[in-house]
Parts: C-alpha cells; structure tokens; sequence
C-alpha cells in the first residue's frame, strides 16, 4: 500500500474541520455531531475517530484554526505599531479581530463544554496558542508604551483577554433574541467587534 504522508494526513484533517465549521456556521454546536460531519464528508464515522476522539476535539480544532488567523494578524499588527499613538495601536489591535466571528463565538459561548470533552493534550494545544496570542499582545504593547510596567502590561493582557471572552453576545443575535428584546423591552443598538474592541482598548493600553 502506498505511503500516507504527513500532508495528506492534514489534508484530510481540514476536510473534517472544514465540515464542522460549516455545520457549527450554519446550525450551531448542538447540531454538530460526528453522523453529520460524517455525511458532510468522504469519512466514514469510524476513519473520523482516528482523527478526533469527541466532536469537542474537532470543535477545539476549528478553535486553534481561528486561534493561528489572529495571531498572524497580530504578528502584522506588531511591526506597524508607532510608540505613544494610542488611537493607532487600539485602532491596529481591533482591526486584528476583522472576521474573527467564529474565534468569539466558540471562545465565549462553547469553550467550557469542549474543554470537558477533549483530552488534556488536544487542550494543551490550544492553550498553547493562547499563550502565544498573549505574548505578541505583550510585545504590541511593549512597542506601544516601552516604559509600562511589566504588572501594567500584563493588567492590559488579562482585561484585553476577558473583553475578548465576553463581547460575542454583545454584537451578534439571532432573531430570536432580538424579538425577545423587544417583548422585554430591553434597549439595544446595533455595535460591531471593532467598535467595541477600539474602545475598550483605549481604556486599557498602559
């Protein structure tokens, strides 16, 4: 039999999370199984499972993905920061969560229950990833305000990081929610990532 290389390993490996961001987009996390990644796919249940142990897994998976997106834009972001110019650098920062929808959306309302569900390595993955993002924060910071405090930047990192846990309900709902809002009449106004991003950002840079 001829040789499975390590590219078509993670070739396939996409395919599987490609399915689950699709389902997970288009129905949310309850609807995304293995039967339905399964049929979205050339994988047969069982050639699924020598991949991931959980849906979780492929859930977190999809998370890391989205994980490598932003920390790429911040790696960007970190070369064009200009010491001292505050709206520039929140400006920077909140432009690198541009299409991050689905990295807020799994962050805030899913991330618990996977991380439950999946093994301790497929978790130390991610965490992983999170520490890099926190440590290119770090550096955007440093460049920014050179003088700060390491306690002051590592304040800005841990307030960035709990803003970026919390805004998802913030800035997306369903119809649903939006009729309920009315029925209870609760205000709300329409608001975006960035809009939201920049401003908390410029409360918190040291």
């Amino acid at each position: 039999m001829p040789k499975v290389t390590e590219e078509h390993k993670e070739n396939r490996k996409q395919e599987i999370i490609d399915a689950c961001e699709k389902i997970y987009r288009e129905r949310g996390f309850t609807a995304v199984n293995i039967k339905e990644i399964s049929t979205a796919t050339s994988f047969t249940r069982p050639a699924i499972y020598s991949y991931f142990e959980t849906k979780d897994e492929i859930l977190l998976a999809l998370l890391n993905r989205e994980y490598a997106k932003w920390i790429s834009s911040l790696d960007e972001a970190e070369h064009r920061i200009k010491q001292g110019d505050r709206e520039d650098t929140a400006s920077r920062i909140a432009h690198t969560l541009d299409g991050r929808e689905i990295l807020l959306r799994l962050q805030n309302m899913n991330l618990f229950e996977m991380e439950i569900n999946c093994r301790v390595e497929r978790l130390a993955e991610f965490k992983a990833l999170y520490r890099t993002a926190v440590e290119t924060l770090t550096r955007i910071a440093r460049a920014y305000s050179p003088h700060s405090t390491k306690d002051e930047i590592t304040r800005f990192c841990i307030n960035f990081n709990s803003f970026l846990f919390g805004v998802y309900p913030f800035v997306y709902h369903t119809e649903k929610q939006l009729k309920a809002m009315e029925l209870a009449d609760v205000p709300h106004f329409d608001t975006t990532v960035f809009d939201m991003a920049y401003g908390c950002l410029l409360k918190l840079l040291p």
